[in-house]
């Protein structure tokens, strides 16, 4: 990190971009913040605007509209540039509008000589991943994408809610695609440490898999009832980035469920990136760890493979 200023490149000031912005002021996440839009006078505004609340904040944190030179010398480069998804519009639909959108973006960064790492929050968010990842020519690792991370957030604050129980005491993971065929490997679900399964088995009159089935439901429609009822989800997927940001610059080696690179994991295809648990360090995406799957789980997780690779296939890049 240059002169141990930890800065970040926000390419997109839409909702999910000022969200993430919002948030990293409010947690103090960098020393400098750069705003890139292809609408330079509302990143200019966007700037003006946190800068105007920095005095109510803890922060001193530098922010400002710029260009893509901007991203030579920082840490992390958060994309979160491309169109809105529409009601009823799937994730995947929003796919060949978006690489377009890519295309004009990551050549510049890295002809900056940016040489950190991308996170990248624009859905369809795996593919979008892989996107970046083949137009930047970059080590896979420090190519990143919020994947199943607010998906996980999700689930154990519902999971939380059903068992009466802190979220964070809950540890249970939303893989795949971040999107229709995400599922939740219930085989590798604990409250503590004592696993789901077990909970079921000694409280069968409380609680009930039926009753976690529709919790999964639930998770995977959330972005589409929000989007019902406002128009979009921003909020949420702002402080994911955040979280995933931190563990970045802290060096932190927390698991977060990014998408990531598959090397032949759970005999799934190579290059595809999907939502899986990760160790994401100052170095990126640092190790996959690969869970101990059901057969149905692994069944599930290759159709989420195989629908993301198929997409991308029909791409011209």
């Amino acid at each position: 990190m240059a002169d141990n200023k930890r800065k970040i490149v926000l390419v997109g000031t839409g909702m999910v971009g000022m969200s993430f912005a919002y948030a990293a002021l409010n947690r103090s996440l960098c020393d400098e913040l750069v705003l890139i839009d292809i609408n330079e006078k509302r990143a200019i505004g966007e700037a003006m605007d946190l800068n105007h609340g920095l005095a109510f904040s803890d922060s001193s944190m530098r922010i400002y509209c710029g260009t893509y030179g901007d991203c030579n010398d920082a840490d992390i480069v958060v994309i979160c540039a491309g169109v809105n998804q529409k009601p009823g519009e799937s994730r995947l639909e929003l796919l060949q509008r978006n690489t377009k959108v890519f295309a004009s973006i990551v050549p510049k960064v890295v002809q900056s000589g940016f040489d950190g790492i991308f996170l990248v929050a624009t859905n369809p968010v795996d593919i979008m991943t892989r996107v970046t990842f083949e137009l930047s020519g970059f080590n896979a690792a420090k190519v990143i994408g919020t994947g199943t991370t607010l998906d996980t957030a999700r689930l154990r604050y519902l999971l939380g809610e059903y068992f009466e129980v802190d979220p964070r005491n809950i540890h249970a993971y939303v893989i795949g695609e971040h999107g229709d065929s995400e599922f939740v490997p219930w085989s590798q679900a604990i409250l503590a440490v004592k696993p789901l399964r077990d909970v079921l088995a000694d409280n069968s009159q409380t609680y009930s898999m039926e009753e976690l089935e529709k919790i999964s439901v639930d998770v995977r429609t959330a972005a589409q009832e929000i989007i019902e009822s406002k128009g979009a989800t921003y909020y949420g997927i702002g402080m994911a980035i955040v979280r995933i940001a931190r563990a970045i610059l802290n060096n932190e080696s927390s698991v977060l469920t990014v998408s990531t690179r598959l090397r032949g994991e759970y005999g799934c295809k190579k290059d595809v990136f999907i939502g899986n648990p990760c160790i994401i360090n100052s170095g990126g995406a640092n190790r996959i760890l690969e869970l101990k799957l059901t057969d149905e789980e692994i069944e599930k997780l290759s159709n989420s493979c195989n629908i993301l690779n198929d997409n991308f296939k029909t791409l011209s890049l």
